[in-house]
């Protein structure tokens, strides 16, 4: 089975939804998966695709539609049947681990210069 999901609110970007979906994917096994931030109708957007058998893909949108990261404000989760192609979890766990390695080094290394600094 394949899912289409759409998270949909004023603030779901920078809030770690990616990796939390990611890592929800990861705990129920499911063999395809890809996520990114997108925009729908002048509002953030999360798309998250998942791959499965029936039970597990099922499992990810009820989990979807109940939880979310703390900092995210949500209006709507929508899903729709899909039909194309889903990458292996794997390639896109790395793929958004790079991702958030990208956004830390940075702050990282701010963090490291403040602390020479004291």
């Amino acid at each position: 089975m394949k899912l289409k999901v759409k998270i949909i609110g004023h603030k779901v970007h920078d809030v770690g939804y990616r990796p939390y979906l990611t890592e929800l994917a990861m705990r129920l096994a499911l063999r395809g998966f890809e996520v990114y931030n997108d925009d729908e109708a002048g509002q953030q957007a999360v798309i998250a695709l998942a791959e499965g058998d029936e039970q597990r893909v099922m499992r990810f949108y009820n989990s979807v539609s109940k939880e979310r990261p703390q900092l995210a404000d949500v209006d709507n989760v929508l899903s729709e049947e899909y039909a194309g192609d889903v990458m292996p979890l794997w390639q896109s766990a790395s793929i958004n681990t790079a991702s958030q390695m990208n956004k830390a080094i940075p702050l990282l290394l701010e963090m490291r210069d403040d602390m020479k600094e004291m």
